[in-house]
């Protein structure tokens, strides 16, 4: 009996401990660990997140650019980190959703290896042209391209990325014929859209409107599933070819196995770190939207994903350079 009893009150005393570690974090400095270099929409948002989250949970939270490999050197090292709160990633659709199936040899499970904690924002996603491509809209551009097959050129950041997959679905989906001219990196494959060098390019708003902007690119649609907030007068590709969707999202994850009680304080933080309109401001100017998930629901959101755009990628036969 009294073995018992002893067992009981150690029982107690470890899950009391347990308890309150919990309910004491964070007691020492957080680390937000990008899985790209900085200066980004990525890095800009997670710089954002961390300077509201150090200020309502009393402790430093640094962000530690880990870049390399397609986003997969800093995500790898924060799905081997403890999974205690103290080591998070600012990651996306891309690293979590696409690469595993993109990539025969991944050092982690884009799904399995991570606990979601918030999906922060969505990227608007643009499909644009050069100013000498001669249509105004997805319906003209179709009709130009079935009249020219091969003869538009489409960039990308490589094979593999958000930009290539965007431009192989709406091929398929149109029944169009494009070139792929992939480059190393969006920047250069804005560059040369801008130029002329290639004519049709499908990328984040952070790096096509300030182009559309200055009339050096034409914004044809945004490649969610409805309009955005920020453009609402811009169509989606869906309202011209049925079914079209690719949307870029930026998601809070840890290690598997985190405390759930320290990922609802974390949801929690994020959600209203996100809130404060100096960020969404922010946000909202670089053609970032904020959005508001539970962790339960942002899981729901990865596991959709990472099964739609892995058969999508598998099916397609893409592969990364």
């Amino acid at each position: 009996m009294i073995s018992h009893f002893r067992r009981g009150l150690l029982a107690a005393a470890v899950l009391g401990a347990a308890t309150l570690a919990h309910a004491a974090y964070p007691d020492k400095p957080i680390t937000l660990v990008v899985p790209w270099a900085p200066g980004g929409s990525t890095d800009i948002l997670a710089r954002a997140l961390a300077e509201q989250l150090a200020k309502t949970m009393g402790q430093p939270v640094v962000v530690d650019n880990r870049a390399g490999a397609s986003g997969n050197i800093g995500s790898n090292f924060v799905a081997k980190a403890k999974p205690d709160g103290y080591v998070l990633l600012v990651g996306s659709m891309s690293t979590h959703a696409m690469n595993p199936a993109l990539m025969p040899a991944m050092p982690f499970k884009g799904v399995e290896d991570f606990t979601p904690i918030a999906q922060m924002a969505n990227v608007i996603n643009t499909m644009v042209v050069s100013a000498s491509v001669p249509a105004t809209n997805v319906k003209e551009f179709i009709a130009y391209a079935k009249a020219n097959p091969g003869k538009l050129n489409y960039a990308s950041a490589g094979a593999g990325s958000t930009n290539h997959l965007s431009a192989v679905l709406f091929e398929k989906a149109a029944g169009v014929q494009m070139t792929h001219i992939p480059y190393k990196g969006g920047a250069p494959a804005v560059v040369d859209t801008v130029a002329d060098q290639t004519q049709v390019l499908f990328s984040a708003g952070t790096q096509t409107l300030p182009h559309v902007k200055t009339g050096k690119l034409k914004l044809l649609a945004v490649t969610e599933a409805q309009r955005s907030v920020l453009l609402p007068n811009v169509p989606t590709v869906a309202e011209t070819v049925p079914g079209y969707e690719l949307g870029v999202w930026y998601g809070l994850f840890g290690p598997k196995g985190m405390p759930a009680d320290v990922v609802q304080k974390l949801n929690d933080a994020t959600n209203a770190a996100l809130a404060v309109p100096a960020v969404r401001e922010r946000m909202d100017s670089i053609g970032v939207e904020i959005v508001k998930k539970t962790p339960q629901q942002f899981g729901e959101v990865l596991n959709a994903d990472a099964q739609r755009y892995g058969k999508t990628i598998r099916d397609l036969g893409i592969t990364m350079d």
